[in-house]
């Protein structure tokens, strides 16, 4: 089973970008992670937020595996307990099947992307920075895994 983690753009916060690492380097121990930034939309020549959206969900798109589960990352997503979301993603790699979980850029994500997607997660109640999205999302997936081996992370 894979997991892939795509986001628009690059850690800019040097102790976000470590503590990303990290959590990444984490979850790569239970998990066959891979991590996949694409380049923000460029706003050039004054695009406005839906030419973005376009080009970044086109570039996120282009990435992700056929055949994968996409799964966006989104305020107005479901809710879920980390041993909720350990337990489906235990069911995914049982079923061998590949996700790809998505992180969109400051505008959102395009229509087409949103579309796509088999299922919407809330990583918390309020919108948060990409940045601080990814690091959520990759620690929990780090969390999951030691919960399927019953270590002791998760108290």
């Amino acid at each position: 089973m894979g997991v892939g983690v795509y986001v628009v753009g690059r850690p800019r916060d040097a102790a976000l970008g470590a503590a990303i690492a990290e959590y990444e380097q984490r979850a790569s121990r239970y998990w066959d992670l891979e991590v996949v930034e694409v380049k923000g939309g460029g706003a050039s020549g004054g695009d406005g937020p839906e030419v973005v959206r376009r080009r970044e969900g086109e570039r996120l798109l282009e990435r992700i595996p056929a055949g994968a589960q996409l799964v966006l990352c989104d305020v107005g997503g479901e809710a879920l307990d980390s041993e909720q979301f350990a337990r489906w993603l235990l069911e995914r790699r049982d079923l061998a099947q590949t996700v790809a979980f998505v992180i969109g850029g400051a505008h959102g994500v395009s229509p087409e992307l949103r579309a796509r997607a088999r299922r919407r997660i809330a990583l918390a109640p309020w919108t948060l920075p990409h940045e601080l999205a990814r690091l959520v999302l990759v620690e929990q997936l780090y969390r999951a895994g030691t919960i399927g081996r019953g270590e002791p992370y998760h108290k």
